[in-house]
């Protein structure tokens, strides 16, 4: 009867016009639950399978983020290092303030930006697009401004776009706020600059590999191409349509696409291997990634009253924010029932995921909609997902 409800739920969602999705919930190593409903491809009745890539989009941040925490075990990164330790030009920076006629204006920060502003969304900068060279705030401006030479370039590596941006002028006095945005891209550089190798590589040879996860990778291979689910939106009549994203040319090979850090692709039950490690204390079948103690840090709450109000909003009630995480600390604000402590993201493109360690268990849901829709059906599966456990 439990697995009944989550099919139902599922099933309800494709039934509203949802093209596809797919669920999988583990526990201490054992498949719970494995649901694909829906298309992969609408068009060419191609259903959804267990096989089907989909991208992950700001999901790519818990590798990164999981990466990050094994370095810091194994002693390479310290969290109250300046992040010019790796980046000279980061040595100085500027912060924003505005004056009592409202004026805005450049200033010194009181200090540098740490590697833990890195990993808590701290460091003042949000993502910056080329529309935003005419936007009205100051920080934005400024980051359009540095990075307008690498855009007309057309393609530039990662530690070129940290270099050009150790220029612009930060929102606020890195670590007082919370700001989703660019500290994801400049905490893949220092895994660069820490393991020399692309941020990439380092995740394979960190996690992917070692946990088995052949599906999961940032640029096409093999057959990915045609497993990957194609990109839907839904229209004003609530119908959904074929479309595309410039950003699936950061999945081509070849350096004439490369435009920063890629994002990662994977398939449900490879990005379940991950979540399952975390959810078990850092290992899975037999196989050790980490500590038990570093993923509790990492699932530690860091946010202060004023970051809180900065993070919080309906789809976040009742969780914190610990090392590159979303950690739930107030079950009943958000109606969860889940456990504390239960940690994970979510994807621009809809997927979403958790673990949880206190029952050892993991939940990851995928779909490909752009924009995602902006309805709570992620706090439902959560829901039913969590009802299935004993």
């Amino acid at each position: 009867m439990k697995y009944e409800n989550v099919d139902r739920l599922l099933q309800s969602f494709v039934d509203q016009g949802l093209p596809g999705c797919t669920l999988h919930i583990a526990q201490h190593g054992k498949t719970l639950y494995e649901g694909c409903f829906g298309y992969a491809d609408v068009e060419n009745k191609v259903k959804m399978t267990p096989s089907n890539v989909f991208r992950m989009a700001s999901m790519s941040k818990l590798p990164l983020y999981t990466t990050l925490m094994v370095l810091y075990e194994r002693g390479l990164l310290v969290m109250d290092d300046p992040i010019s330790k790796y980046f000279p030009e980061w040595k100085t920076s500027k912060k924003v303030v505005r004056d009592a006629d409202g004026t805005e204006r450049a200033v010194p920060t009181d200090r540098p930006v740490l590697v833990k502003d890195v990993m808590t969304m701290a460091c003042g900068l949000p993502y910056c697009f080329p529309a935003m060279k005419d936007s009205k705030n100051f920080t934005e401006r400024s980051m359009a401004s540095c990075l307008a030479p690498l855009w007309d370039k057309g393609s530039y590596g990662l530690r070129e776009e940290i270099r050009a941006l150790s220029e612009a002028v930060l929102a606020f006095e890195p670590g007082t706020h919370w700001m989703y945005g660019y500290s994801s891209e400049l905490a893949a550089g220092l895994i660069e600059a820490i393991c020399d190798k692309p941020a990439n590589d380092a995740f394979a040879d960190i996690l992917f590999k070692p946990l088995g996860m052949t599906d999961t990778a940032p640029h096409y291979f093999g057959d990915i191409r045609e497993r990957m689910v194609r990109l839907y939106a839904q229209k004003p009549d609530g119908t959904f349509e074929l479309t595309s994203t410039d950003m699936d040319l950061k999945h081509e090979p070849g350096e004439e696409n490369q435009k920063g850090n890629p994002r990662l692709f994977s398939t449900g039950r490879d990005y379940t291997r991950l979540m399952q490690m975390l959810a078990c204390g850092g290992e899975l079948d037999g196989v050790r990634i980490m500590g038990r103690k570093t993923i509790d840090l990492m699932r530690t709450n860091t946010l202060n009253e004023q970051q809180m109000r900065d993070f919080t909003d309906d789809y976040n009630k009742g969780y914190g924010y610990g090392y590159g995480v979303r950690t739930l600390i107030d079950k009943s604000l958000g109606n969860n029932n889940g456990s504390f402590g239960a940690f994970g993201w979510t994807g621009g493109f809809g997927t979403w995921c958790e673990a949880d360690p206190e029952d050892g268990v993991s939940i990851v849901f995928m779909q490909n909609l752009f924009p995602a829709l902006d309805n709570n059906i992620h706090g439902q599966i959560r829901t039913v997902s969590y009802s299935m456990i004993e």
